[in-house]
């Protein structure tokens, strides 16, 4: 009797234990389970992307960059304390969102959202033509931001590239016409300035209130 009952059971063990195993396969669809780490490899994104955990929230490079943040130190080409990575979103001109951090670009200043400039004697939105220009830019890009230091406003001051650090985000704003260097706080980016103007590219194709001047009025 009691040898009948084990042998009526076996298969639902078996089969429990089947669904079991196989549960995990088919979680996170959206680019892998995720690790010990709470995070997952974006196949189709790029990046590796953190969703429980400490780092909940963050995207990375690489895991051996989300590990050089947990431990607090930093390794060969990996993302050093105080750098930001991830696909940002753009807020204005001149300030992007990046793994949950306002960052504001640093040495740069473009015009205020609601701000207008005038070309052939038409007023337009230059305000929006910087967002539009900076978004331009970035596109799908990976960004990674090296923080300089921190705004008034609590935002991170940063210089952001694209190309694993081959293209400067901030000078290529300047240089085309959609931003002004930041005199006041950098002299970085007086050169792209003076390039812009000189092709008239931007802003500089033809009038316009300097950003730092157009908030005070």
């Amino acid at each position: 009797m009691n040898q009948q009952h084990s042998v009526k059971l076996m298969p639902m063990k078996w089969l429990l234990a089947i669904m079991l195993l196989t549960v995990p396969l088919t979680a996170h669809a959206h680019g892998g389970g995720l690790d010990g780490l709470g995070c997952h490899h974006n196949r189709k994104l790029g990046g590796y992307h953190c969703h429980r955990g400490k780092l909940a929230g963050q995207s990375f490079s690489s895991k051996q960059d989300a590990l050089g943040i947990l431990s607090g130190t930093s390794v060969e080409s990996s993302v050093h304390a105080g750098d930001f990575s991830g696909k940002p979103r753009i807020i204005d001109g001149d300030t992007i969102e990046l793994a949950g951090q306002r960052i504001r670009l640093h040495g740069i200043d473009a015009p205020e959202a609601k701000q207008t400039c005038t070309r052939e004697g038409q007023e337009y939105t230059c305000g929006q033509e910087a967002t539009w220009a900076l978004a331009r830019i970035i596109e799908e890009h990976w960004v990674t931001c090296q923080q300089k230091d921190t705004d008034r406003y609590g935002r991170i001051v940063a210089v952001c590239y694209m190309a694993e650090g081959q293209i400067d985000i901030n000078a290529l704003l300047v240089e085309q016409g959609w931003a002004l260097a930041y005199r006041r706080y950098s002299m970085d980016y007086v050169d792209e300035e003076n390039t812009a103007e000189a092709s008239r590219a931007g802003m500089w194709a033809g009038e316009f209130m300097k950003p730092w001047e157009w908030r005070k009025k």
